[in-house]
């Protein structure tokens, strides 16, 4: 969800299988780059054949945020609550109110603004729902063949709220969902501008299906079902078998920002140089960047990454839900064993838990909340990993100076960088306090 709401400030639950609506493949006269596109869809067969083979695995996928993060709405999907007196969202301006309502399959939101009898309203359908709920949802309507987003979204932490980015207090029913976000919440939309925000409304797919990053399955079904001839590959991509910059590009599509198109949305393929597509500004080395929306980048800071042949599959199976801090610390103690020189600091114990001090929970600016009269911010965890003065007990002991050898570093209100500056090194000399 974040990244899609980054991206429409600034600017179909599958089962198996997944679920889209008919005629994939009606359409109109055609550029050659849609004929291809139109060819292209016909060799993705969805994840229904894939747990023909795969059934665990795509099991523990479908309950991942990436297959989640796209639905069509339904009691399911949508997590906030139409119970009545929950359903309402009051806001800054005492003459508007927004109502959500379910009407057998129906899901609808309301915008009542005025005093009576002078009382005007606007109602529009659920049509998407868009992210897991880990954080929250927002949700987009169809106006004919155009997709806008509704103005209130759900937050797991506070309920019903504006969506981000919204002024309290407005009824605004107008901002367009541009390709970019359905890009990266979705397999597969068909653009149909202009305006940029009108898609072709049958065949697409919603959520982050096995396709969307092991390429299309139709000759790889045959292969393995014996129905094609028996050739020296599978037909299928398998990113765990890509070089190091594929698979970080694989990642930074969705997982680098929101970038400037160079070739039409949705036409990047693993394992394909993802510059040759979109356009990534270089940040500047000094330039913070936000917790969210830029991991990619944020990782690449890390001397972990740069120390090392790393990517985010070194920590990260997609296949599977992962919220176990302990599960992902013991990746950290494989290289930073306590008793070497990868392990250098002082009375620091070894647990079950690297994490949150060394990749901490942080503020995102990217996505802000107007609710209630204040601003909201969720918490993203950082991926440059570090030591931090605010979360690690051990930088916050250096802020007296150390005495590293015969070299000495003041650490002043930035400890980190004199713990970066040690690291750095080619012989570490011992540590020892001022």
């Amino acid at each position: 969800m974040a990244l899609f709401l980054v991206l429409t400030a600034s600017a179909q639950t599958h089962p198996n299988p997944p679920q889209t609506p008919s005629d994939a493949t009606s359409a109109s006269a055609a550029s050659p780059t849609s004929d291809k596109k139109a060819v292209q869809r016909d060799d993705y067969v969805g994840d229904v054949a894939c747990s023909s083979c795969h059934q665990g695995l795509v099991d523990t996928f479908h309950q991942t945020a990436h297959y989640l993060t796209s639905r069509l709405p339904s009691k399911d999907s949508i997590f906030g609550n139409f119970t009545p007196g929950a359903n309402i969202l009051k806001t800054s301006n005492p003459d508007l109110f927004f109502r959500m309502e379910q009407k057998e399959d129906e899901f609808l939101q309301t915008a009542v603004e005025g005093v009576p009898p002078y009382i005007e309203s606007r109602t529009e359908r659920f049509g998407l729902v868009i992210g897991s709920a880990g954080k929250g949802q927002t949700y987009l309507y169809w106006k004919d063949d155009r997709l806008f987003q509704l103005p209130v979204s759900y937050w797991n932490q506070l309920g019903w709220v504006n969506s981000p980015g919204y002024r309290d207090g407005v009824a605004n029913f107008e901002r367009p969902v541009i390709p970019r976000c359905l890009e990266c919440h979705a397999t597969y939309f068909e653009p149909v501008p202009p305006p940029p925000n009108r898609y072709r409304r049958t065949g697409f797919v919603v959520g982050i299906t096995c396709e969307k990053c092991h390429g299309a399955g139709r000759e790889h079904v045959l292969r393995e079902s014996g129905k094609a001839p028996v050739a020296a590959d599978s037909a299928i991509l398998n990113p765990a078998r890509f070089s190091r910059d594929r698979q970080m590009d694989l990642c930074a599509w969705c997982h680098k920002g929101h970038g400037i198109a160079i070739a039409p949305t949705f036409s990047y393929l693993p394992g394909e140089v993802l510059e040759q597509s979109i356009e990534f500004p270089r940040p500047d080395p000094n330039a913070q960047i936000d917790v969210h929306g830029d991991q990619v980048d944020l990782l690449k800071r890390s001397r972990c990454f740069q120390s090392s042949a790393m990517t985010c599959l070194t920590c990260h199976n997609v296949h599977t839900t992962q919220h176990d801090l302990a599960s992902f610390s013991e990746r950290c103690l494989s290289c930073h064993k306590p008793g070497t020189d990868a392990f250098p600091k002082m009375h620091h114990q070894a647990d079950s838990n690297c994490i949150d001090c060394h990749m901490p929970k942080q503020d995102t600016n990217l996505i802000v909340f107007d609710w209630k009269g204040n601003k909201k911010k969720p918490q993203v965890r950082n991926h440059w990993i570090r030591v931090y003065r605010d979360t690690s007990p051990v930088s916050k002991s250096w802020c007296d100076g150390l005495a590293l050898g015969n070299v000495s570093a003041d650490c002043g209100p930035q400890p980190f960088k004199a713990f970066d500056f040690y690291l750095s090194l080619p012989n570490r000399p011992p540590l020892k306090r001022n």
